[in-house]
């Protein structure tokens, strides 16, 4: 058993694992320049045989951190020195919001999973705005200096919980307005179980007007750059509404899915019904989820044929869950969970296990 597995199940399974969270990123933060300097003599990042381009972007390989570790936009740089390709930062929200009470984290260890309700806690648009707007400039006078390395950042928007379902649209294209700009990617997040109403959001009538206002948004936001436009959508839809999906994907012309968020089902788990209990409501991620991400990821591929991008997420932990989802049709592959159960240097190693480079 690897070092930081132990460390993980006998002393930071007792930490509650929202604060572990904290005081993790916090360090990776901290230790971003020694990671920087690891990073480029151990050759962690992927062979240029492994880099990707997708939606007209570069992609130094196929790993990238999902939506929800990084909400602020505080550490992509850090997390891109352990090995991510790209980072995609969020679930990011018109309005600052601190989310739902404490606690509202939850791991299983049992099932190598993690059961959230956080809703969507963020410092808001503006705000992630104007960090990622100072994060730009830095990178401009890096790659000056000849010191710059890329990394691909998503940016992941919301609804505002406050806001009326009327307003939605309202509410996503303020963030649209504000983020694009500094965003090589957006994605439209209406998957998310803990802002109640979203999730009526993914139905046809509903998601039609959003993407559409959305698309509008950020083309008058950054004219003369086309800014990829993917959708976020749960595990938890029928196939039938999976495949309405994937057709107002083509009818719209946008770039793609991101499958799948977390999902609300608590099947065939082997955590005890006492350890679900507690955990309570709100999305489960990790392994539980394999199945069925696989299962809507060949669904969308078969409707979408072979353009459209699909990034791949949930259940993803092994050099064999990767490979299986990109023989089923994924672009690109995201993970979260794996990386808290597995640790800093889970990234870096999966992609060389997918390049087949020596561990």
């Amino acid at each position: 058993m690897r070092p930081y597995r132990l460390l993980f199940d006998h002393v930071l399974t007792r930490v509650d694992a929202e604060r572990a969270h904290r005081l993790a990123f916090a360090a990776l933060r901290a230790a971003a320049p020694l990671s920087r300097r690891v990073g480029a003599s151990a050759r962690l990042r992927p062979p240029e045989s492994a880099r990707l381009h997708v939606m007209g972007l570069d992609f130094p390989g196929p790993l990238g951190l999902a939506a929800g570790f990084d909400k602020n936009a505080e550490g992509i740089d850090a997390l891109a020195a352990l090995g991510f390709s790209f980072v995609e930062v969020g679930t990011v929200t018109g309005e600052p919001q601190p989310g739902n009470p404490r606690p509202r984290l939850f791991r299983l260890p049992a099932d190598r999973a993690v059961v959230n309700r956080m809703g969507f806690n963020n410092d808001g648009a503006e705000v992630v705005a104007r960090r990622l707007a100072s994060r730009s400039a830095r990178r401009r006078h890096d790659r000056s200096t000849g010191s710059g390395r890329g990394v691909v950042v998503g940016v992941n928007i919301g609804r505002t919980k406050a806001v009326a379902d009327g307003d939605a649209v309202a509410d996503y294209t303020r963030s649209t307005r504000l983020l694009a700009p500094y965003a090589d990617y957006l994605v439209v997040n209406v998957s998310s179980p803990n802002t109640p109403g979203l999730r009526d959001l993914q139905a046809g009538e509903r998601l039609r007007p959003l993407l559409h206002a959305v698309r509008r948004a950020a083309d008058v936001a950054v004219p003369g750059r086309r800014v990829p436009l993917l959708v976020k959508i749960a595990p938890d839809l029928a196939d039938k509404d999976v495949l309405e999906v994937a057709d107002l994907v083509l009818e719209l012309g946008l770039e793609g899915v991101v499958a799948t968020n977390t999902t609300i089902t608590r099947d065939g788990l082997r955590s005890t019904p006492a350890q679900v209990d507690r955990a309570g409501a709100g999305g489960l991620s990790g392994a539980p989820l394999r199945a069925r991400s696989l299962e809507v990821l060949r669904l969308l591929r078969g409707r979408l044929g072979p353009e459209p991008t699909v990034i791949a997420v949930g259940g993803i932990s092994t050099a064999e869950d990767a490979r299986e989802r990109l023989a089923a049709g994924a672009t690109l592959l995201q993970a979260y969970t794996a990386f808290v159960f597995e640790g800093a240097l889970w990234p870096a190693r999966l992609q060389r296990e997918l390049t087949g480079r020596a561990t």
